[in-house]
């Protein structure tokens, strides 16, 4: 008789199997328990689902790698922003290594492929186009990233990090498993001495507890004084003690909680002469309190409960103006903690629940728009996204403008669109470039010429609901498309989605009024299929990899095949 199986490990079986079948983008069970973990480490850097999917990798010569994430200072660091990649001195690049296995056990098996892979790949001398027989094109480029970004920030002098999770359903490990995983961290360390190299397992008492952290985020703020308050727990002000802002922006591991600034949209700008002078003032021995020298914060909350006449209970904090001013906090402090208890200075912090989306955004743009940022940070205060967002949300489908919000509200990830996958759509279809949606997800919106073309002012609301239906419709099909890897499945969407609107409208040139006119129904998955599998022949007889998907030419093959 076999092992009884924990409540944990009973409920987790459950809970997944159910989520598995609520979802459409994953081919199996295991499939997805790989999404779902990564999911549940990745927790504190506040990913989307599509960012959470573009790391997963699985499938065969993955070398025991099924979700890798490379992380410069808690964001997401993707292969089209290396050529451009500046950093802070000091700063910390992060590489984070996932193997997810639905199984109730640990094996060491695991950890040996990471030996290898580790061995093979990380050293920087190592010729990574020597392994490609032997691992997959989305490992190498993974492992590329993260050494490429290492040469480009050599003077940056910046911190390295590599984590490795292994996650299962297990309840205890073998003894042998640890001194493999010992044995993983000295061949790391022997090429990295300076680097942090840790490897967590993740078992079924841990997967619990990370499934159940409440995404919403309640945080609570003390005020020096009585807060000046206006309107019915609306808007707050008053002076906050230093050590408790820095508590306030921290979580329990001492690390910045990064989802507290996703709103803002100025990153943080390193040693420039304001933050030096920032940083001067907290570690100045003056007797002028620190508010005195600084503009203060500007947070916005979805609500506020006052705990006390001096707490606040704060929901959901969006740290809108302040960034440089928090980070130099957190710096200072993190490397100070000694200094936490005697501290007495203040910053003016000013607490705000907006009375409407578009209030929200106001405040946004203009906290952000008084230094030079430029107008492309700022593109999902711009009306029409919250128009999108409005439109879709009364037809079934949620526009991630504001960053998992409908993710935390439990919105199946199917019917969640986001800003960068809509606009990765629109770019294929409308001016054909699925080499460039595929290329460049990270910097597809700086361009104000594209981004004009693709938002104008009062453009028919329904054209972007179509696109994101067919954009939807495509990835739904993939993903269930065993035959094909999910690099070449990632290879293959823009291109597939620009096929079948090409087909369904008869041309090309694709304008809006062609797609709005689109009839739905007539996207069935036998044209989708029959399309996908002339695509995918010619993409692999060109190659087959992410080299095809990202050229300029590929397009033109598709047209010949489309007799367009």
């Amino acid at each position: 008789m076999g092992k009884k199986l924990s409540n944990n490990q009973l409920l987790l079986k459950e809970c997944i199997q159910q989520e598995y079948v609520e979802n459409s983008l994953y081919e199996n069970v295991d499939s997805y328990f790989e999404f779902f973990s990564s999911s549940q480490i990745l927790k504190d850097y506040d990913l989307s689902d599509d960012e959470i999917l573009s790391g997963i990798i699985g499938g065969s010569n993955d070398g025991g790698c099924d979700g890798m994430y490379i992380f410069l200072n808690n964001d997401l660091l993707t292969q089209d922003q290396i050529g451009n990649l500046t950093a802070p001195k000091g700063s910390v690049l992060s590489l984070i290594i996932v193997q997810a296995k639905n199984t109730t056990g640990f094996g060491e098996d695991a950890i040996m492929k990471w030996k290898t892979v580790s061995s093979n790949l990380l050293s920087i001398s190592s010729d990574l186009n020597s392994f490609l027989d032997r691992y997959n094109e989305q490992v190498i480029d993974s492992f590329m990233i993260f050494r490429d970004a290492i040469t480009k920030l050599v003077r940056s002098q910046i911190k390295l990090k590599i984590h490795y999770y292994y996650v299962t359903l297990a309840d205890d490990k073998h003894p042998n498993v640890d001194k493999q995983a010992d044995e993983l961290k000295d061949i790391v360390r022997q090429m990295y001495p300076s680097a942090k190299v840790d490897v967590t397992f993740v078992g079924a008492d841990k997967l619990m507890e990370l499934y159940n952290t409440d995404a919403e985020i309640c945080a609570n703020l003390e005020f020096a004084e009585n807060p000046i308050a206006r309107g019915k727990n609306t808007e707050y002000i008053s002076l906050v003690n230093l050590a408790t802002y820095y508590k306030f922006i921290t979580d329990d591991n001492d690390r910045l909680r990064s989802s507290f600034f996703e709103a803002n949209v100025r990153d943080y700008q390193g040693k420039n002469s304001v933050n030096s002078r920032i940083a001067e003032s907290l570690a100045s021995s003056n007797n002028e309190d620190f508010w005195w020298l600084n503009n203060g914060i500007t947070i916005l909350a979805e609500k506020v409960n006052p705990v006390t006449n001096k707490e606040l209970s704060v929901v959901n904090p969006e740290i809108v103006n302040g960034l440089q001013t928090s980070t130099e906090i957190y710096n200072y402090y993190s490397e100070n903690k000694e200094l936490l208890k005697l501290e007495t200075r203040n910053v003016l912090v000013r607490v705000i629940v907006p009375a409407s989306e578009e209030s929200r955004d106001n405040i946004i743009f203009a906290t952000n728009n008084q230094t030079n940022i430029p107008k492309s940070s700022l593109r999902v205060t711009d009306t029409i996204h919250l128009q999108i967002e409005m439109y879709f949300k009364n037809r079934g489908l949620y526009y991630d403008r504001r960053k998992n919000y409908y993710k935390n509200q439990k919105k199946k990830a199917v019917d969640i669109v986001g800003v960068s996958f809509l606009a990765q759509c629109l770019i294929s279809i409308f001016l054909r470039k699925p080499d460039f949606a595929r290329a460049r997800p990270s910097t597809l919106l700086t361009d104000d010429e594209t981004y004009n073309k693709l938002y104008e002012s009062n453009a028919d609301l329904e054209v972007y609901y179509k696109t994101a239906l067919l954009g939807k419709k495509i990835q739904t099909n993939l993903a269930k498309t065993t035959e094909m890897t999910s690099a070449e499945r990632n290879d293959v969407l823009y291109y597939l989605l620009y096929g079948v609107s090409a087909k369904v409208v008869g041309k090309k040139d694709i304008l809006y009024s062609d797609v709005k006119n689109i009839d739905m129904s007539v996207v069935t998955d036998d044209l989708i299929n029959d399309l996908k599998k002339i695509i995918y022949a010619k993409y692999k007889e060109l190659g087959g990899n992410g080299r095809v998907a990202k050229s300029d030419t590929f397009i033109t093959e598709i047209d010949k095949m489309l007799g367009l």
